[in-house]
C-alpha cells in the first residue's frame, strides 16, 4: 500500500510476519525465501 514518496504500509511487518519467519530461519538455518532455498541447496550438491 502507497502512503506518498517514501512512505509504505506493509500488513506483513505490522502483524510481525517478517520477523517470525526471520526467527525461524536462523534457528533452523533453511531460508524461507524461495531463492535462498535453492541456493542452498544449490552449494550442498556442489552446483556454482
Amino acid at each position: 500500500m502507497k502512503l506518498g514518496p517514501g512512505i509504505s504500509f506493509s500488513w506483513k511487518r505490522a502483524l510481525g510476519v517478517t520477523k517470525a519467519k526471520r526467527r525461524v530461519s536462523r534457528k533452523t538455518g533453511i531460508p524461507m525465501s524461495r531463492s535462498g532455498r535453492r541456493t542452498k541447496l544449490g552449494k550442498l550438491l556442489g552446483m556454482k
